[in-house]
């Protein structure tokens, strides 16, 4: 996984975080500080827009835990974003259920077809995280 993360961050920043891979111009680049290490990692994630926010959801594929950047996030509510060629601070507001979750999941599924078939892939509820722009 940490040869497919370097590779697309390569890629992203090669491109201007335009027309990566597979994801198109929906990629953000997520800087996060472990939640037990403190360790600085990035993390290439699929986003939508709402409004002014950016959403991404801690699906890791369908698997049956939730990727480490969630579990930063939640500790850490202060990361950095990556989009295009920008970059600046955000706070994150995990939203783990509930009618709001619901709504932003379904939207991320209509702006990235896979994201519809994570849930069947596993026992949890993925959480959504809003992430919004520190000013």
């Amino acid at each position: 996984m940490a040869d497919w993360n370097k590779n697309t961050i390569d890629q992203f920043h090669a491109k201007g975080g335009k027309g990566v891979g597979n994801f198109g111009d929906k990629l953000l680049l997520l800087t996060t500080h472990g939640a037990k290490s403190g360790q600085v990692r990035t993390t290439p994630l699929v986003y939508h827009r709402d409004g002014d926010r950016y959403v991404i959801a801690a699906s890791m594929g369908g698997a049956p835990k939730h990727p480490s950047w969630y579990h930063n996030l939640v500790k850490h509510r202060e990361a950095e974003v990556e989009v295009g060629t920008e970059k600046f601070k955000v706070r994150a507001t995990p939203i783990p259920k509930g009618p709001e979750r619901d709504r932003l999941y379904a939207a991320h599924g209509e702006n990235f077809a896979p994201f519809k078939t994570y849930p069947e892939k596993t026992t949890r509820v993925i959480p959504i995280i809003v992430l919004e722009r520190v000013r």
